[in-house]
């Protein structure tokens, strides 16, 4: 498969999931995931930018764009669903992973804070992805392609004052 046909491959793909990490940027707030409690090391466990309505509306976003894409690409009905809860799950391991190093929550992690969301996404979305010949090309694309869009969105996010910081 051509490159440049297998990168929009991936991009039709892993959209529910940039959607459903995306969303809570702009909906999120309001009660933590983790109710303001501390882990077994005394730091917090997630941390205040991880909210419900940030986890619940960025699941529904996801979803509703993996609706869309299993009718446009005849992909499976529960795929948004899944690639958008591995999305916000993995997000969330990140989140957990940063506190345990002592990382404030909006402080940056590299690499982590670039592909968490994806490796979850894939995780949770892998018995429906068997559907496609070329999964293992497909996500090493979304390896390689995910960075440099999450960078360039969370910039675009920041310039437009939906962040605090461009990372």
């Amino acid at each position: 498969m051509e490159i440049v046909q297998l990168a929009i491959e991936a991009l039709k793909f892993i959209f529910p999931a940039y959607c459903a990490n995306a969303a809570p940027v702009i909906a999120g707030g309001r009660l933590q995931i983790d109710l303001g409690k501390n882990f077994l090391d005394g730091k917090p466990i997630f941390g205040k930018n991880k909210t419900f309505r940030g986890f619940l509306v960025g699941l529904a976003v996801g979803t509703a764009v993996g609706l869309v894409e299993s009718i446009a690409f005849r992909y499976h009905l529960e795929f948004g669903l899944l690639l958008s809860l591995g999305a916000l799950f993995g997000d969330l391991a990140g989140a957990f992973v940063k506190r345990r190093l002592s990382i404030r929550p909006g402080d940056m992690l590299p690499v982590v804070d670039q592909v968490d969301f994806i490796v979850g996404a894939i995780v949770f979305s892998l018995p429906l992805s068997l559907q496609f010949a070329f999964v293992w090309q497909l996500f090493a694309a979304v390896l390689v392609i995910t960075p440099p869009i999450h960078l360039l969105t969370n910039l675009v996010a920041y310039k437009l004052g939906l962040k605090n910081n461009p990372w």
